[in-house]
């Protein structure tokens, strides 16, 4: 499969007449891919039941007739008004009780059985309409799920749903809900929290003080399955009416619903790379980080999103949306450093996707997104990162077609693990995705490639190295899969530290087989309360008391072990910083037998099945492994070469 460009087009947008210029220079540019369609529910149908089709059959020949494919979005992100007249409580409810009122996007609630219907009802006309179209060869549902925090609901349907939800999951004998059995799993004879009927259970929100985290947790998972449910019904009327491949896209940093299981109905998983957007508003860099690469983005948090959707995908995973200029929507929005876009483009190859489509053709001059950059300024003039897209698509003729090869080193990663830490971080600042991605950084730093799996029970087959931080709750198949591959493995800290409910589990955790090590206390440290390490770096904002027969791998400054092993398992007790936790990786490198290398700061590498990639994030140029990296640089070479 040749490695392809796409952009985001809105033809509703602008004159008609224009449509047959702007399709030509699309082609024109190297690209293959156009999405249409994803936000224009009011234009296909301006009241209930009043199709209009004409103009999108109109704009698919257009793009087709210029031999674009087209990817063809659901409206399903953007409800019209005449719908929140229908149903005014379709509207998602937040935390403080209060309505998502209408005048943006995503105003609707998952869990909401009337705007559901509609959904199902605008879905199966549009693949009646299109499903065989030679031009539509692709298929996205709705349109960035839970972006601006509207995965959980607190509405009246979601608390409706929610119950049913947990009938179903406290089974008794006669297969209906047992509310003992509920009452038993969460611990609520503390505080009186006990219930008589599922139907007396409300939503974990507007409690007097933190509610109970079991019932928080469920709830988290109870609104993940929302996601997923409301998916699977726009995937399974496509499925009726089209062959083509159905994709999602999803954003960075999002964890409040499993992407592993809406994945699972999907074809391809793609997501919206924003990275200068995003190193202001959730990367949680420092401010000198900040300032470093305000122009370049993180040098590692594109990467780890494109790993983590590559697994998502099940190997095929695209860009969706790729910064091409400033943004609209971060604290600050700085123009890309010269040769960032085509950086970014490359760097997503390397990881393995088959397209990266920029957002969007034209800068629109009006309503939300107006200082939005795209490929094109509102008046059709070249904006800068056109030529930067047209240097990629040069570049791609000539270039290998998407190949991924199996990485030695594998991170596990579980999005029931964020709802936990989430529902119970037990100290400001701690996040699952926070700790994992600190252990993705420091892999990165080595010049090592990395696949990310699922847990569950993941098939850790070939890997060498596996890094498993941070499971809370730990099934006793994802335990067997660690204790049993040939890999060196390394996990903590919180593994297993919670049952599935969310209690404390005995034997205390983390209850590794093979691996004499308990967890007797923990605490969470102010984070200017670092600890060292005797052998270098320290420990900084949560740690753990380890006891046990384990051989002590790592002590602090005071004595107290840091890690423990025992032949390939180590269990890390602690928060580490990146100092440690390289010193970490190196030692189980070499025990793997992996090589790693010593990068500069901005400089990052990826192999893949053919070639090694080089990037250079830093603003000036770097020499490493003898040669010199430009500014902003890619540099690209034959693996046959290295051998």
């Amino acid at each position: 499969m040749k490695r392809t460009l796409g952009t985001c087009y809105y033809p509703e947008h602008w004159p008609r007449e224009i449509w047959e210029d702007d399709a030509r220079r699309m082609a024109e540019l190297g690209l293959t891919w156009v999405r249409i369609g994803e936000f224009s529910w009011s234009q296909l149908e301006p009241a209930r039941g009043d199709y209009h089709f004409e103009w999108l059959d109109d704009a698919i020949a257009v793009l087709g007739a210029a031999g674009l494919k087209v990817v063809l979005g659901t409206p399903t992100a953007t409800p019209p008004r005449w719908m929140i007249d229908r149903y005014p409580d379709m509207l998602a409810v937040d935390v403080e009780g209060r309505p998502r009122k209408f005048g943006s996007r995503r105003h609707y609630c998952f869990s909401h059985e009337g705007y559901k219907s509609e959904c199902a009802r605008i879905v199966t006309a549009m693949a009646k309409r299109y499903g065989d179209n030679p031009h539509v060869a692709a298929w996205q549902t709705d349109n960035e799920y839970g972006c601006h925090d509207t995965t959980i609901s607190y509405s009246d349907a979601a608390r409706k749903a929610f119950q049913t939800w947990l009938r179903g999951r406290y089974l008794g004998n006669g297969n209906s809900g047992d509310i003992d059995a509920l009452n038993r799993a969460w611990g609520n004879k503390f505080w009186s929290m006990e219930y008589d009927d599922f139907g007396q259970i409300d939503l974990p929100n507007l409690t007097v003080t933190e509610p109970n985290p079991a019932h928080s947790l469920a709830f988290r998972r109870f609104s993940s399955d929302q996601v997923v449910a409301f998916n699977r019904l726009q995937v399974d009327i496509l499925r009726a009416h089209t062959d083509a491949p159905i994709t999602h896209n999803y954003m960075g940093r999002i964890t409040d619903f499993d992407h592993f299981a809406v994945g699972a109905d999907l074809d391809i998983a793609s997501w919206d790379s924003y990275p200068l957007g995003f190193l202001e508003d959730r990367v949680g860099a420092k401010d000198d980080w900040q300032r470093r690469y305000a122009q370049q983005g993180d040098p590692d948090f594109q990467a780890m999103h494109h790993d983590l959707f590559r697994a998502v995908g099940r190997g095929r995973w695209w860009v969706m949306e790729q910064q091409p200029g400033p943004v609209n929507w971060a604290p600050y929005n700085p123009a890309p450093l010269p040769g960032m876009v085509r950086l970014w483009s490359w760097e997503a190859f390397a990881h393995g996707a088959e397209a990266v489509c920029f957002f969007r053709w034209r800068q629109a001059p009006f309503a939300q997104e107006q200082m939005h950059a795209g490929l094109l300024r509102p008046d059709s003039v070249d904006a800068p990162g056109l030529q930067e897209a047209r240097q990629v698509a040069e570049e791609l003729a000539s270039a290998p077609d998407v190949a991924q090869g199996r990485a030695d080193v594998a991170i596990v990663f579980d999005y029931d693990a964020d709802f936990a830490w989430t529902v119970q971080p037990h100290g400001q600042g701690l996040t699952y995705f926070g700790l994992v991605f600190e252990w993705y950084k420091a892999l990165r730093s080595l010049g090592l490639s990395l696949d990310i799996v699922p847990a569950g029970k993941p098939d850790l087959t070939g890997y060498k190295l596996v890094v498993a931080p941070g499971l809370m709750h730990m099934p006793d198949a994802m335990k067997a899969a660690l204790s049993s591959c040939a890999a060196q493995v390394v996990f903590g800290p919180r593994s297993g530290a919670r049952d599935v409910d969310m209690s404390m589990p005995v034997p205390l955790p983390p209850a590794m087989p093979g691996l004499d090590v308990t967890v007797t206390h923990v605490e969470s440290l102010r984070p200017d309360m670092p600890v060292g390490l005797q052998g270098g770096g320290c420990l900084h904002i949560y740690r753990e008391a380890l006891h046990g027969a384990a051989d002590v791998e790592e002590r602090s400054v005071d004595g107290a072990p840091v890690i423990m092993g025992s032949d390939r398992l180590s269990y890390v007790g602690a928060w580490l910083d990146q100092n440690a936790l390289r010193r970490l990786i190196k030692r189980k490198c070499a025990a793997a037998g992996i090589a790693t290398m010593d990068l500069p700061d901005g400089v990052r590498v990826r192999d893949c099945a053919e070639e090694r990639f080089w990037f250079n994030y830093n603003a000036e140029p770097v020499v490493v492994d003898g040669r010199t990296l430009d500014a902003a640089g890619v540099h690209r070479q034959s693996l046959t070469d290295l051998e």
